[in-house]
């Protein structure tokens, strides 16, 4: 069949499919070397490497159950990350709807400083909250530092700020309509909100649950400070593979791999409401 002259020519369909395929390639390839470590003995990952086990099997997945207490790790992550993304979006949604909806005074200081405060490095706040955790429990008997608390509130400060101003161009692409229809059909502002709103805004409220969860669940600055044995999370516990003796390569792998699945599969599942709630409020 003849070509349309709209057609692209022949070599940009050829170089693409060949750019394509090296840039899957180049993503694929750390994945792959991950999961052979993973099925291969201690003395094969420590050696000379091969592409292909010499011998599979799956004793580094049991092992890394004994070798250190994962579970705990596991248990302390999740926990942590969960709360910390709870909060950040019943905050959120509260904040970004006031700020969407209604006029007060330092409303655009208050933007300004919440948008402002992405702009510093998370650990230009790590000195001044170790001193303030230390300080409140030394007055108050409350343990901030060391507790799952404490670093719920630290993660709280990163996820926070971002939620909110993420939110509060959702809100606005929701058409004002919903909520005097909703506040005529006899809702107070709290009724529109829960009940006509959040409904209309779940792909932003997911989108930005998916990033305070992902930024909890792998940070690894904050978590090994505020963080001791009993508290200690998955981005830390990984470490205990290595001792002064030796790395257990293969149970960093299978346990790299064990960790990741609970953000990939809640990726995987939440996937269209992330990039609908990412670009949704950029677009009016």
């Amino acid at each position: 069949m003849p070509r349309s002259p709209m057609a692209p020519p022949r070599s940009f369909l050829w170089s693409r499919r060949v750019f394509l395929t090296l840039l899957t390639g180049f993503v694929l390839l750390p994945v792959y070397v991950m999961v052979s470590s993973s099925l291969k003995p201690l003395q094969d990952v420590s050696g000379k490497f091969r592409w292909w086990p010499s011998g599979l099997t799956i004793r580094p997945y049991i092992d890394i159950w004994s070798t250190v207490p994962l579970a705990k790790y596991f248990m302390n992550s999740l926990i942590v990350a969960g709360a910390a993304t709870v909060c950040s979006v019943v905050i959120a949604v509260f904040a970004g709807y006031a700020v969407s909806r209604y006029d007060f005074p330092g409303k655009r200081v208050f933007t300004v400083t919440v948008l402002s405060t992405q702009m510093f490095p998370g650990i230009l706040f790590l000195l001044p909250l170790f001193l303030l955790y230390v300080n409140i429990g030394n007055a108050t008997g409350i343990a901030l530092f060391g507790s799952r608390g404490g670093l719920i509130l630290t993660y709280l400060t990163f996820s926070l700020p971002f939620s909110i101003w993420m939110l509060i161009g959702y809100f606005d692409s929701v058409p004002r309509d919903l909520d005097e229809a909703a506040l005529v059909d006899g809702c107070g502002p709290l009724g529109a909100l829960l009940r006509v709103v959040v409904p209309a805004a779940i792909p932003g409220i997911v989108a930005v649950a998916v990033y305070a969860f992902m930024t909890a669940w792998g940070e690894v600055l904050f978590a090994s400070v505020m963080t001791n044995d009993t508290t200690r999370t998955l981005a830390i516990g990984l470490q205990g593979y290595s001792t002064q003796n030796e790395v257990y390569w293969n149970q960093i792998m299978a346990a790299s791999l064990v960790v990741s699945v609970p953000v990939v599969a809640g990726f995987l599942l939440l996937q269209r409401y992330l990039v609908t709630g990412l670009t949704a409020g950029a677009v009016k």
